[in-house]
């Protein structure tokens, strides 16, 4: 899997709670790109917790629909605003592990109207969480003044699912 290139870091007003590095109050995401998929690996924190050891709904929800925006953005090298999002909580995401993995696909494009699959994995590869996000997308030309359209690129060299969990230090 090879990292995919923020292309928004050094760019005045950007501070997303999703994956902004800078904004020390968000989930700091970042993604690589595997065959079709858009990939996350993070490591939960009690902040961000609801019940002991859980980590809220709200967050995962916002983990989710951030990787299936890349897919938006690096995948379709478009831009998108989230009209609906269903999401089926099958399991607890529990705090108290090295880290959790996000993954996002596209599943169909109608239009401008991208349907992306997503899902929370444990460190062990349960599925705990899955969702199906849509998205209203914008090319370069129609996209508006707040959802610009910035091409993403992979940078680096391939790295192994272990060499990715080391640079996170698990």
């Amino acid at each position: 899997m090879r990292l995919i290139k923020n292309p928004w870091i050094g760019v005045e007003g950007y501070h997303c709670f999703g994956c902004c590095p800078d904004n020390h109050f968000g989930v700091q995401m970042q993604f690589y790109e595997e065959g079709n998929d858009v990939v996350c690996f993070w490591r939960p924190k009690e902040h961000y917790q609801s019940w002991e050891n859980t980590l809220h709904g709200g967050v995962q929800s916002v983990l989710l629909d951030e990787i299936c925006g890349w897919v938006v953005f690096h995948k379709l090298q478009s831009s998108g605003v989230t009209a609906k999002m269903e999401t089926r909580f099958r399991k607890p995401v529990v705090i108290r592990q090295d880290y959790i993995e996000l993954r996002a696909r596209l599943r169909e494009m109608k239009r401008n109207i991208a349907v992306v699959d997503g899902e929370i994995k444990s460190a062990q590869g349960e599925i705990l969480v899955e969702c199906t996000c849509t998205y209203f997308t914008f090319d370069a030309a129609h996209a508006p003044a707040e959802v610009p359209c910035r091409p993403t690129e992979l940078i680096g060299e391939d790295l192994t699912r272990e060499e990715v969990l080391t640079t996170l230090g698990v």
